[in-house]
């Protein structure tokens, strides 16, 4: 074997030796965490670790480990518990309990519950707290016990402090979770408050809904009358309002019908310019045209006279001669022409002659024919009877009365104005006054010929009367 072997060797052992060490140390060395302790006893005595480590020998030295979290269980006694009013109630509460973290109150709880189970602790523990609740309900009434049981908490660790700093442990809360009894004691001692209770909050009900309608009331009223208030202010607004443009209205149709009137006189006054002005401007051209007319005069003048020397010269020049032959023959067609007009005027007096003899035989024919029909008219006329004139005059009083309505025919409109006094109205009135106008007409026929109607019937030979003479009616009759 080398030398370097032997170190290897060496070294590699020196390594070993040295991990066993330290896994032996640690698994001597225990640590206590913030919620736990040590106990640890041995060579060394009784000791607490607490929040750090330590090593524990073996075989000359034993540790436990002793909780410092908070432990909390329920105190509900089985057996009722009576108050100083002689009533049993079940009162069932919560606590909170834990070691205390001094050296000496763990010491002492090691003592007391280092090898008990965490059920027999809390059993002890439990028994503690109801012998002390006992007591202090049986100090306590009902009302207080329900009414206050933060009063109750204080005093179970107030009076529990000594008993439990004696087995090294602190009562940190004790609350009250129930309180009942079999009486109905605690449900009845709440009746009175809660029907007091009830009956106020009726009242106050009552009261708010009695402040509620008068509040309504106030306000409906309030509201009423601010709204015939504001009906009132806007009524007054409007009538200011329609009055203002009412008068603004009326003044500018005024300075409408100013304007107007300004406009209209000017152009009234423009239009008379235009037409003094036209007039003006119409009599000078025609001025001015009589004025060329008069210059074209007096030239055509001179121009005539010019004409009519040289024509004269020329006459008294060149035709004279032909001028002379001219005018004998121009006498003697004068002659015959007159022989002519002599023989066509003798002419046409003859025929305007036998004309108009042929046009009077032709009217004295035709008067002579109308005086014939005239006699056997009235041949006829002296025939008839009373019914047969009658008849006659009856037949033409259409025509006369369509004579007298044929004004009306060229009436576009007829307003009728009724004033309710019990006469004829309307279209009757108008009627009514035609049939008044067509009673007149015998009365116009009386007038016209001169001869009453009685007098007219009188002549006439009555109806079936055969043989009676038959008077000649006046030419004027007949014609009717």
């Amino acid at each position: 074997m080398t030398l370097t072997d032997s170190v290897t060797v060496i070294a590699g052992l020196l390594v070993a030796a040295t991990l066993m060490l330290l896994t032996v140390f640690a698994r001597l060395y225990r640590k206590a965490g913030p919620h736990e302790a040590l106990v640890v006893y041995g060579f060394r005595g009784t000791r607490i670790v607490k929040g750090r480590g330590t090593v524990i020998f073996p075989m000359v030295e034993n540790w436990h480990e002793l909780s410092l979290e908070l432990m909390s269980f329920d105190v509900a006694p089985e057996q009722n518990l009576y108050t100083r009013q002689g009533v049993a109630v079940t009162v069932e509460a919560v606590s909170q309990i834990k070691v205390k973290s001094d050296p000496e109150s763990i010491l002492t709880a090691a003592e007391q519950f280092l090898t008990k189970t965490d059920e027999e602790r809390q059993g002890l523990i439990r028994l503690v707290m109801e012998g002390h609740l006992r007591g202090i309900i049986g100090q306590l009434t009902v009302e207080e016990i329900v009414k206050q049981p933060e009063m109750v908490g204080d005093r179970m660790r107030a009076t529990c402090a000594d008993d439990m700093s004696k087995m090294g442990l602190e009562v940190i809360s004790f609350t009250i979770k129930e309180v009942r009894d079999q009486n109905e004691y605690i449900t009845n001692m709440g009746r009175p408050d809660i029907a007091r209770i009830k009956r106020d909050a009726d009242v106050a009900a009552a009261e708010a809904e009695r402040d509620t309608a008068i509040k309504r009331a106030e306000a409906q009223r309030a509201a009423a009358v601010a709204k015939a208030q504001a009906d009132q202010e806007r009524v007054a607004a409007e009538t200011l309002s329609q009055a203002k443009q009412a008068e603004a209205q009326r003044d500018l149709d005024v300075k409408k019908a100013s304007f107007l009137e300004l406009v209209k006189k000017q152009q009234a006054q423009a239009d008379k310019a235009y037409e003094i002005q036209t007039n003006v401007m119409q009599q000078q051209v025609v001025a001015e045209q009589v004025k060329v007319q008069q210059v074209q005069k007096e030239q055509e003048i001179k121009v005539q006279e010019a004409e009519i020397q040289r024509r004269e010269k020329e006459l008294v020049a060149t035709v004279l001669k032909q001028a002379e032959i001219e005018r004998r023959r121009i006498e003697t067609l004068a002659a015959a022409e007159k022989q002519r007009l002599i023989a066509e005027a003798e002419g046409h007096a003859d025929a305007t002659r036998t004309q108009g003899e042929a046009e009077a035989e032709i009217i004295f024919k035709k008067g002579e024919a109308e005086a014939k029909a005239m006699n056997v008219k009235a041949e006829a006329y002296q025939e008839w009877n009373q019914a047969a004139v009658v008849d006659r005059l009856i037949s033409g009083m259409p025509e006369v009365v369509r004579a007298l309505a044929s004004p009306l025919a060229n009436v576009d409109k007829i307003t009728i104005v009724s004033t309710g006094d019990g006469g004829a109205a309307g279209m009757n009135k108008v009627t009514g006054d035609i049939t008044k106008i067509a009673a007149q007409i015998p009365a116009l026929f009386e007038t016209l010929s001169g001869m009453q109607m009685s007098e007219l019937f009188a002549k006439i030979r009555t109806i079936g009367d055969q043989n009676a003479p038959a008077q000649t009616l006046p030419p004027s009759t007949a014609r009717s």
